[in-house]
C-alpha cells in the first residue's frame, strides 16, 4: 500500500533515555520510498546499549504515535574502547603506569624480560651438557649480573608432538624439574623460592609460534597452517588438518625438534642502593631542614628509587626539591602521585592527584624537557580520556630518545590510544617490541583483530592468555575471533572463560552487538547467568 503523507524519525533510546535524531527525508520511487542519511555523533556510555528506531507516521490526522516501528540495530559496537590504557578496574590487578626517571647513569630503570631454551635429547628429561645448552646457561648468568633485581622466574616444559616424546603431560614437568634444579645447583639465583614451574602438553601454541618466524614457508601456506590451528577443534582433530597439507612432513621434520625443550623466562632489572651508613645519614636529613647535604643527588635518587614504600619515595623526592635543582624529583614524585591515584576509587580523590601530578611535571619541564616527563602527561590526559592531547604528548616523547626500553613503554600506550582513535593500522606498527605484559599482548591482538589480520590477532590474544590465565581479555579477543570466523562454539567457551575471569567483561559481553549471532542461544545466557 502506498502510505499517506508519510513520515520517518530516528531515535537512538534506551528505557529511560531518547535521542531523537530528527526526520528522514523520503524518496519517492516508482512502487516504494527509500531514504539515505549519515550521522556522526559523540559517544556516551548509555548508547552502548540503545537501540536505534525508524518510526513511520502516515494519515491525514497528526498521531503522536508511530504506524509503524521497526529496529534497525542494536548497541553500538565499541570494541576499540577495550584497549588498555591504565586505567583501573575492581576486579583487576592495579595496572603499573608512570616512568621515573632512572636514577643510574646507564638510561635503564625498566623491567626487562628475556626468554632462554634449554633442549632435550628425544623423550627424555636428563640435562644435557651440550654447547648449545651450556651457551644458554652463560647468557643467563650475564643477563643476571646486568640485572640482578629479580621479578619473577618461570619454567615451562615443553614436549613435542614426536612418538617418542610419550603420550602425557609427565615430560614437559619432568624437564622444568631438571631446568629449575640445574639453575640451582648453579647458583644463579639467591631466591630460588620464586622459581615457578608449569608444563604444556597438547597445546599447538609454541609450534604457532616457530610457525610465524620460520623461513621455509610461504605467507600462504602459513594462514593454511593458521586456518587449522584457528578453527577450536581439538589438539588430535587438528593434527590430523594438517598432515594433509602439502610439506607438512618437511615442516614438522624441522620445527617439532625444536620443541622437545624447556623455556625458562625471567624478570629482572639493574640494582642500586645506597648502603646502610649512607641511609642512616639520609634518614637524619630529612627529619631537618637544612637544605645542604652530606650525600650526593645520586645517593638520594638512589634511595628513592630503590624504597619500595611509595610513602618512603614521596619524603625522600619531597626533600630532593628543596636541595636540587633537577626535574627527576619533580618527575618521580607526579609519578608517586599518579600510582596512588591508581589505589583509589574516590573520583574526586583521583583527580586531585593527577592534577598535583600534572604541577610537579610542568615545573620539571621548565628545567629541562625530558621524554619521561612527556610520557607521563600523555599517561594523565589518557586516564582522563582527553586522548589527543595524551596522543601528542607521547608523540614528542618518542622524539626524543632512542632507548629501546623507554620507546617498548611510551609505543604501546601510543598504540592502544591509536587503537581507540580508530587507525587500527598505525596501532600494529607500535607493538613490534618483545612485552612480557598480557595486556600489552592483548592490545597488540586487538589492534591486529581490528585490522582484520585474525592470524596475528589470535597469537597474540592467546600470548595474553599464556602470561596470565586469570586476566580475561584475552579470552574476549578469542572470543571475537571466533564470531567473526563463524565458530559459535568456540566463541561460547572463550567467552565462558572472559566472563568468569572479569566482571567489566561479563557488563560488556551482555550488550556487545558482536554476540548477536549467539544471544539466541540459550547457552549464552547460561554462561553469563
Amino acid at each position: 500500500m502506498s502510505p499517506r503523507n508519510p513520515e520517518l524519525k530516528l531515535l537512538l533510546k534506551t528505557t529511560d533515555k531518547v535521542l531523537d535524531l530528527g526526520d528522514v527525508e523520503l524518496q519517492k520511487n516508482l512502487g516504494d520510498y527509500s531514504f539515505s542519511k549519515d550521522y556522526v555523533l559523540e559517544f556516551e556510555p548509555w548508547m552502548e546499549g540503545a537501540i536505534l528506531e525508524a518510526q513511520l507516521f502516515q494519515g491525514k490526522k497528526v498521531s503522536q504515535e508511530p504506524f509503524e516501528s521497526v529496529q534497525l540495530a542494536k548497541g553500538v559496537i565499541t570494541t576499540p574502547f577495550l584497549a588498555k590504557i591504565g586505567r583501573v578496574n575492581p576486579d583487576e590487578p592495579i595496572p603499573n603506569i608512570g616512568l621515573y626517571i632512572p636514577a643510574g647513569i646507564v638510561n635503564r630503570d625498566l623491567t626487562k624480560t628475556k626468554e632462554f631454551q634449554i633442549f632435550f635429547n628425544p623423550g627424555a628429561s636428563n640435562y644435557v651438557g651440550s654447547a648449545r645448552n651450556e651457551a644458554m646457561l652463560s647468557e643467563i648468568r650475564e643477563f643476571l649480573m646486568e640485572n640482578p633485581s629479580i621479578s619473577s622466574i618461570k619454567i615451562i616444559g615443553i614436549q613435542s608432538p614426536e612418538h617418542a616424546e610419550g603420550k602425557n603431560s609427565k615430560l614437559g614437568m619432568d624437564r622444568a624439574m631438571t631446568v629449575k634444579d640445574e639453575l640451582i645447583s648453579r647458583k644463579l639465583f639467591l631466591r630460588d623460592s620464586i622459581i615457578e614451574v608449569g608444563a604444556r602438553w597438547n597445546d599447538w601454541f609454541d609450534l604457532r609460534l616457530l610457525i610465524r618466524d620460520y623461513a621455509g614457508l610461504s605467507t600462504s601456506k602459513k594462514d593454511e597452517y593458521y586456518t587449522i590451528l584457528m578453527n577450536g577443534d581439538d589438539y588430535l582433530s587438528q593434527r590430523s588438518q594438517m598432515e594433509k597439507i602439502a610439506g607438512f612432513s618437511q615442516l614438522s621434520r624441522q620445527l617439532f625438534p625444536q620443541l622437545r625443550m624447556a623455556k625458562i623466562e625471567i624478570q629482572a632489572k639493574p640494582g642500586s642502593g645506597i648502603g646502610i651508613e649512607k641511609m642512616s645519614i639520609l634518614e637524619k636529613e630529612l627529619k631537618g631542614n637544612s637544605s645542604n647535604s652530606q650525600l650526593t643527588f645520586q645517593d638520594w635518587a638512589s634511595a628513592a628509587e630503590t624504597s619500595p614504600s611509595l610513602d618512603d619515595k614521596t619524603e625522600i623526592y619531597t626533600k630532593m626539591t628543596e636541595m636540587f635543582r633537577s626535574p627527576l624529583p619533580y618527575n618521580n614524585l607526579a609519578v608517586v602521585n599518579i600510582q596512588e591515584a591508581q589505589r583509589t576509587l574516590d573520583r574526586d580523590l583521583k583527580e586531585n592527584l593527577w592534577a598535583e601530578a600534572e604541577w610537579l611535571l610542568n615545573q620539571a619541564l621548565r628545567l629541562e624537557e625530558s621524554a619521561y616527563i612527556l610520557h607521563n602527561l600523555g599517561q594523565i590526559y589518557a586516564l582522563k580520556g582527553e586522548y589527543w592531547t595524551a596522543y601528542k604528548y607521547l608523540s614528542d616523547a618518542s622524539v626524543l630518545t632512542r632507548d629501546p626500553d623507554f620507546l617498548m613503554r611510551n609505543e604501546s600506550l601510543r598504540g592502544a590510544l591509536d587503537i581507540i582513535r580508530g587507525d587500527y593500522k598505525l596501532a600494529t606498527l607500535r607493538f613490534e617490541y618483545p612485552f612480557s605484559n598480557s595486556s600489552d599482548f592483548f592490545n597488540k591482538g586487538l589492534a591486529s583483530f581490528l585490522s582484520k589480520d585474525y592470524a596475528s590477532a589470535s597469537l597474540a590474544f592467546e600470548e595474553s592468555v599464556m602470561r596470565d590465565r586469570g586476566f580475561g581479555y584475552g579470552y574476549y579477543g578469542l572470543a571475537l575471533i571466533a564470531i567473526n570466523s563463524g565458530q559459535n562454539e568456540v566463541a561460547l567457551i572463550q567467552l565462558e572463560k572472559a566472563v568468569n575471569a572479569s566482571e567489566v567483561l561479563y557488563e560488556k559481553a551482555l550488550v556487545d552487538p558482536s554476540f548477536d549471532d549467539i544471544k539466541s542461544d540459550p547457552r549464552f545466557f547460561e554462561i553469563l547467568r
